[in-house]
């Protein structure tokens, strides 16, 4: 990606199917040019560009620059609307430019992370995530050692421009997907390597409103999408491995790292460069594993965000790498 740009989380394609659209460091949100072979820019979720276009440490400027990452258009309006993890849950009109806030707390209490969303296109509502109410995007690891669960499940309705909570006291919530008759919503919680089912309308002998669990994963989850040949893709962060089993099993060892004389987010850096990989699955209507996609050699993604399946192929989203990828599918 130009610019130095890197972490394409999310992707979005616009209701022409033109794009896709992805969020990347120093709050910017560019479009991919099919017709240049390049990305360009299309909006940008901070004014502060005199500062935020320069070379700088892009994780120590995202609570000036912005950091998009959720990303979804309503297809009635064309508008697009931006989980910024610093500014809140935001939109932007087809001409792109300055980002707009929609909505920047809920119930009194202020986002600190809003990360993931996805778009009702029957109604326009959105459903978004707020990871936590104590810790921002550049201290996730804290996050996750902390066992906190003071995460959120939200909805947004343009036509009453009001925002309600309708889950809350989660686990690191990330992603998040309608399904296609809009009977319920999946949520990832990334601590807990685990996909809520939160159901809007009411399944047979079941009341609307319960919550159920629909898959447990071999990793950290990121965000997840609905696959044009059904079921769900996820992207899986890091695999789950000894290390991790033992440090969020005890409450205590994690608060016990976390009060070492160290930068417990650096020592995740290298260890994920080192030895960290991702992967994705797609998970069936069941919440079953049926497909994996996991790179057998090398380590380019070692933080897989998210998988958008679209035009035969695989758009491969990351939070760390520079560039996004795309893997045509084999003949199925």
């Amino acid at each position: 990606m130009d610019g130095g740009a890197v972490g394409p989380e999310s992707f979005a394609f616009d209701p022409r199917g033109e794009g896709p659209y992805t969020g990347v460091s120093g709050g910017r949100i560019v479009k991919w040019a099919a017709s240049e072979g390049r990305w360009v820019d299309f909006a940008y979720t901070s004014p502060s560009r005199d500062v935020c276009e320069k070379p700088h440490d892009h994780q120590e400027m995202e609570h000036v620059c912005g950091r998009p990452l959720g990303l979804g258009f309503d297809p009635r309006t064309s508008r697009l609307y931006i989980a910024d993890a610093y500014m809140g849950l935001l939109a932007v009109g087809p001409g792109g430019g300055l980002a707009t806030a929609v909505v920047a707390q809920a119930d009194g209490v202020s986002f600190r992370f809003t990360n993931s969303l996805d778009v009702d296109p029957r109604s326009g509502a959105v459903y978004f995530t707020d990871s936590s109410s104590q810790y921002q995007r550049r201290n996730y690891i804290p996050l996750i050692l902390s066992g906190d669960r003071t995460g959120r499940l939200m909805k947004y309705d343009p036509e009453s421009n009001h925002v309600t909570t309708i889950l809350s006291n989660l686990s690191f919530p990330n992603g998040v997907a309608l399904d296609e008759n809009g009977d319920f919503l999946l949520v990832v919680e990334t601590s807990t390597c685990r996909i809520l089912k939160y159901w809007l309308k009411t399944p047979p002998h079941e009341a609307a409103g319960e919550v159920e669990i629909f898959a447990r994963l071999p990793g950290f989850p990121d965000n997840i999408r609905r696959s044009p040949r059904g079921g769900y893709w996820v992207g899986i962060f890091s695999k789950r491995n000894a290390v991790f089993e033992r440090v969020l099993s005890s409450s205590w060892m994690g608060k016990f790292l976390l009060g070492l004389p160290i930068d417990v987010m650096k020592v995740h850096g290298l260890y994920t460069s080192w030895r960290g990989k991702g992967m994705a699955v797609r998970l069936s209507e069941a919440g079953e594993v049926v497909e994996i996609l996991e790179e057998r050699v090398g380590n380019r993604w070692r933080s897989i965000s998210e998988v958008e399946e679209r035009d035969g192929g695989f758009w491969i989203g990351s939070v760390n790498v520079p560039f996004a990828g795309f893997y045509k599918a084999r003949n199925r």
